[in-house]
């Protein structure tokens, strides 16, 4: 391998909260995982060489054609829900360029729609007021100099070159960065196979961040991640900005920054009558991710024509709408006080604190710890009419079973100082 130069990108942890407020107090984003394999209707990159032969796969891009594809649409159904940025998968691991990418000829430029997806989504995403992000994926099964060819590394390539490869990687990040940029995040990918090391993550990290300084990149830009629970091991200068749980919720953590990413239904990328996600479990998984002081980053699969499947925008538009009416305590609010559970989530911004009630003990009511603050006011942001008392045992809340929403119950409390200062708790299950 060749030597690398690592520049750590110093900054305080006061500069790098700066640079990632809007995304912490965004906290929630829609993930796209698209490409020519949705003709298939195979998961995008892992069915490449087992569902669907990698020859054939490979020549999908040859019947690309998505010509009900429209980006103001997409950013449409994104602002509906809620979201505050977007993350589109530039390339995945089968190694498909969403842009005409100088670098290579497997790109859409090259398909029947030749159209460049990139440029119309970053702009939609730019005069809708949505941020618009990257997925990048490390690994390239398809590039001739990426040493693997498949997952798990069944299959090396003869001739492969992975200096060659990485500098292949350094260009088109560059390219999406100087073409389609600000960017608000890099999102990577792929990182755990055996030639990406951290030295080419550290040195990555710092080249970008060079850059375009604002930039945020997720920790799988360079090693010691721990699986789909998505913590880093070893916390060093280049390992990332934020954590990534995967098909997860993360657990409560105010230190290190943290997002699922998650599918609305069971696979990545677009798959004829796959199983969806109720409407309550979304919401619900929003609230207990923003609870734990997490993001959500919402996973889609366009169809192979370039719509968002109809019932997909649906039920995103359920969660927009029940979020317009009680969401007050999802943007710029931070996790806690009370650790989210069976019982629901909390989350708190100044001298307020947000309860999402999701389950309650079977005497009808809730018990909740002390917050060691006086609550000096409390109102009920959905139906009903609520009792909170507040004694030595903690806060016992009262409402009648007929006003309590059935996706959540959210009661606002207002108390003698700041929330966040308030030591986090764990609620103990509502039936016992």
């Amino acid at each position: 391998m060749t030597e690398l130069k690592i520049d750590s990108v110093t900054a305080t942890k006061a500069q790098r909260d700066a640079r990632m407020r809007w995304w912490r107090e965004g906290r929630f984003g829609m993930f796209v995982h698209w490409g020519p394999v949705s003709l298939k209707g195979t998961e995008i990159g892992w069915s490449r060489g087992k569902q669907v032969p990698t020859e054939q796969y490979d020549l999908l891009y040859k019947q690309f054609n998505p010509t009900e594809f429209d980006a103001e649409e997409w950013v449409g159904v994104a602002k509906d829900a809620g979201m505050k940025y977007l993350v589109l998968t530039s390339k995945h691991h089968d190694g498909f360029c969403l842009w005409p990418s100088k670098y290579t000829d497997y790109h859409i430029g090259n398909t029947p729609f030749k159209r460049d997806v990139m440029k119309e989504l970053s702009e939609a995403c730019r005069e809708n007021g949505i941020r618009f992000c990257t997925y990048h994926s490390i690994c390239d099964w398809y590039h001739p100099d990426y040493p693997l060819g498949s997952p798990g590394g069944r299959t090396v390539k003869p001739t492969h070159n992975m200096p060659r490869y990485y500098q292949y990687l350094k260009n088109q990040t560059k390219e999406i960065v100087d073409n389609y940029g600000p960017l608000g995040i890099m999102w990577f990918d792929g990182e755990w196979e055996k030639p990406w090391t951290r030295e080419y993550g550290n040195e990555l990290y710092s080249y970008l961040m060079k850059i375009q300084p604002n930039l945020i990149i997720n920790n799988r830009v360079s090693k010691g991640r721990h699986g789909m629970a998505g913590t880093t091991k070893e916390v060093h200068l280049n390992s990332g900005d934020y954590d990534t749980p995967e098909q997860q919720i993360g657990g409560f953590n105010r230190e290190r920054p943290w997002e699922t990413c998650m599918t609305i239904c069971r696979q990545w990328a677009w798959k004829p009558n796959d199983q969806m996600k109720s409407a309550t479990e979304c919401i619900q998984t929003l609230l207990r991710t923003v609870g734990g002081d997490g993001n959500l980053l919402f996973n889609v699969g366009p169809m192979p024509d370039g719509r968002i499947e109809p019932r997909q925008v649906e039920r995103l538009k359920e969660m927009g709408t029940w979020l317009r009416k009680y969401g007050d305590g999802v943007y710029a609010t931070r996790g806690g006080p009370l650790k989210p559970g069976k019982w629901g989530a909390s989350t708190c911004r100044d001298n307020k604190v947000y309860l999402y009630l999701m389950n309650w003990r079977d005497d009808g009511n809730l018990l909740l710890p002390g917050i060691g603050r006086k609550i000096i006011s409390y109102r009920i942001l959905s139906a009903g009419e609520v009792l909170v008392k507040q004694s030595g045992d903690g806060i016992e809340i009262h409402l009648q079973s007929s006003d309590r929403d059935k996706i959540a119950t959210v009661v606002e409390l207002t108390v003698d100082g700041k929330a966040f200062s308030i030591d986090p708790a764990e609620v103990a299950d509502p039936t016992i």
